[in-house]
Formats: C-alpha cells, sequence, structure tokens
C-alpha cells in the first residue's frame, strides 16, 4: 500500500476536480473539492465537492438522485488538480444534459438532455 499523496489546497482551500466517465472518458463536470470533500470521497465512494455559492460541502446527486460513484481519484503532476473516475447515474448537469459540457463556442448544443430540471429542482 502506497501513502496517500499530499493535495496541495492552496490559499483557498479547495482545488478544481474533473469528473470523468470511468467507460466512455466523456468529461462530465467540473466542481471544486475541499478536503473534507476529498475525504468524504474517499470514505464513501461516491463523489462530493464544495459549493464555493452556497458555501457548503455536497453529495452529487443528494438533491437529484443523479448519483457519481467513484472509482478512482487521479491527482495531476502538480498536486493541485483532480480527476474522478466515474460511474454517472443519470444526467451530470444541473441543466438537464448529460454534460455540463454540451454546446460548443458557437453555441451548438452537443449533449443529449437526459432529464428535466424543472422536475428535479422544484
Amino acid at each position: 500500500m502506497t501513502d496517500r499523496i499530499d493535495v496541495d489546497f492552496g490559499d483557498s482551500g479547495l482545488v478544481p476536480a474533473i469528473a470523468q466517465d470511468a467507460d466512455s472518458k466523456d468529461v462530465l463536470m467540473l466542481a471544486y473539492v475541499s478536503p473534507e470533500a476529498l475525504d468524504r470521497t474517499l470514505e464513501t465512494g461516491r463523489a462530493h465537492y464544495y459549493s464555493r455559492s452556497r458555501d457548503e460541502l455536497w453529495e452529487k446527486g443528494a438533491t437529484s438522485g443523479h448519483t457519481q460513484s467513484v472509482s478512482e481519484v487521479r491527482v495531476d503532476c502538480d498536486a493541485d488538480t483532480l480527476l474522478y473516475l466515474v460511474a454517472q447515474e443519470g444526467g451530470a448537469c444541473h441543466t438537464g444534459r448529460e454534460t455540463c459540457f454540451y454546446r460548443t463556442i458557437d453555441g451548438e448544443e452537443v449533449a443529449d438532455t437526459v432529464f428535466d430540471p424543472d422536475a428535479v429542482y422544484e
């Protein structure tokens, strides 16, 4: 067994985390992670993030049911960005799309809508 890498949470206490589908390799979303969110992810196997707007820890899918089971957490070369390899249940994006990266810079939509956000987030 190896020692856990020290993640550099910097002055903000947060690092970006990219959620990538472990099978398709599609990038699903980017969110921020605090030390507590990382610990919870590693303890539970479910993706946890830190909401900067709400100033709180959150578990992906706790409200929507669209969870992320984390099969592996990778750390970049500078130890200041994480990659969560996940199995996504339902859509990853709060807009109802399967990924938050659902449009091109020109506004073309390139990902499917997989749920109605109005029905999920009343």
